[in-house]
């Protein structure tokens, strides 16, 4: 009767060598609902107040490249600040590899048109010929 209870005692204590996946795929799905959620949020915080016009509305295919200046000149791509006298070697740099050289500005309406025409310029220096500026459509009267 002693042999019994040691053989059966043993297998209650033997230890568990299985990893259990079900809380770590439960985080995952909630780090994946959480950045679902905010990668939105992150494109709709640029703070630009675009003009408004009657023709707007360009389809592309591609991921667009977008440059935003802003209300102080300020230039800026993907969140990265570029000044303006390293616009031409970094676009020129970022264009060699991509297959869509098409790029849209996106710029305030307060910023002062020297400012944009520099940024134009730099742009077509680069050898980017493709380029749209960014506007909201006109209200309806």
């Amino acid at each position: 009767m002693g042999m019994l209870s040691t053989t059966t005692s043993s297998r209650r204590n033997k230890v568990i060598s299985e990893i259990n996946v079900t809380p770590l795929v439960d985080v995952m799905l909630v780090l994946l609902i959480i950045f679902m959620v905010t990668a939105p949020l992150m494109q709709q915080g640029l703070s630009v107040d675009l003009p408004e016009t009657t023709n707007s509305g360009v389809q592309t295919s591609d991921e667009p490249f977008i440059l935003v200046v802003n209300r102080e000149g300020s230039i800026s791509a993907a969140k990265a600040i570029i000044p303006i006298s390293e616009l031409k070697k970094k676009l020129a740099a970022i264009f060699s590899t991509r297959k869509n050289k098409q790029i849209y500005i996106q710029a305030d309406k307060k910023t002062e048109y020297g400012v944009v025409a520099q940024v134009l310029a730099e742009t077509r220096a680069a050898g980017i010929f493709s380029i749209s500026l960014v506007t909201l459509p006109k209200a309806s009267p």
